[in-house]
């Protein structure tokens, strides 16, 4: 009876200490500027504000130093990349690529140069960096450089401010307070954007933390949006009715001007 007593104590024990190292020891208290995006007419782009707290539980954190690094993900849909060449004078499409997915808007903002705080095996893992956030399975046999197309793609959106890497952008004090802002570009793609906090410590993930804010059309922008979807026959004939008024009314000023 007492050994049997004695090996269920220590299979107690040593289940509890499994437990314990599978839970993390620093966990991300996150707080956001705004958890949702109005797209008007007005709309010339917005910020948001990501701050937040590492809690733990040892008074002290331990060796080596905690990094943070804060991910904004839009909706991810196929994109066909097409390469040009001249012919005959003239720029045609040769070859095309279809990339998987790519998100329609991705930044990445940390603590410190990415490759310095993220190993390769935790980027693949997590797929944190613009090149991994992008799925590009395969191409047509006859492309032997397929990889330059999604360079193509990732240089395309980030001179449109749509892929953005802003290395040593987050701010942490005292390794427990983290901030950072991020600067969304007027021509967003509404849906849900994720958003995405990894605390790492000698390159490896210790922890993240994931949430949601929703980017969406408002007001006038939604009612057009609405209306060309559910009754494209109307928004046409509206579209050409504002048209001609529109023509009509430049006329009759210049006639008036003339005068």
């Amino acid at each position: 009876m007492i050994a049997r007593a004695l090996l269920g104590l220590v299979v107690a024990l040593w289940s509890g200490a499994a437990l314990a190292q599978e839970e993390p020891l620093e966990e991300v208290v996150l707080g956001l500027s705004r958890d949702r995006v109005a797209i008007t007419t007005q709309f010339d782009g917005s910020e948001i504000l990501v701050f937040g707290a590492v809690k733990r539980e040892a008074p002290m954190p331990p060796d080596p130093p905690l990094e943070v690094i804060v991910t904004v993900s839009g909706p991810s849909a196929p994109v066909l990349v097409r390469k040009k060449a001249r012919r005959f004078g003239i720029w045609v499409n040769t070859q095309a690529v279809l990339v998987d997915a790519a998100p329609s808007f991705y930044a990445v903002a940390t603590t410190a140069p990415l490759d310095e705080i993220l190993s390769e095996t935790e980027d693949l893992r997590w797929k944190i960096s613009i090149d991994r956030a992008i799925r590009s399975v395969g191409a047509p046999s006859e492309i032997t450089e397929a990889a330059r197309f999604t360079e193509a793609l990732i240089r395309i959106r980030e001179e449109k401010d749509l892929y953005q890497m802003r290395e040593g952008k987050v701010a942490l004090d005292q390794s427990t307070l983290f901030r950072t802002a991020l600067a969304m570009p007027s021509d967003l793609t509404e849906g849900a954007y994720d958003i995405r906090i990894f605390l790492t410590r000698g390159r490896d993930v210790v922890s993240s933390y994931t949430t949601v804010i929703d980017v969406n059309k408002v007001g006038l922008e939604r009612f057009l949006f609405d209306l060309s979807r559910a009754q494209p026959l109307v928004y046409g004939l509206m579209s050409l009715a504002i048209a001609i008024a529109a023509g009509w009314g430049a006329s009759a000023a210049f006639r008036l001007l003339r005068r």
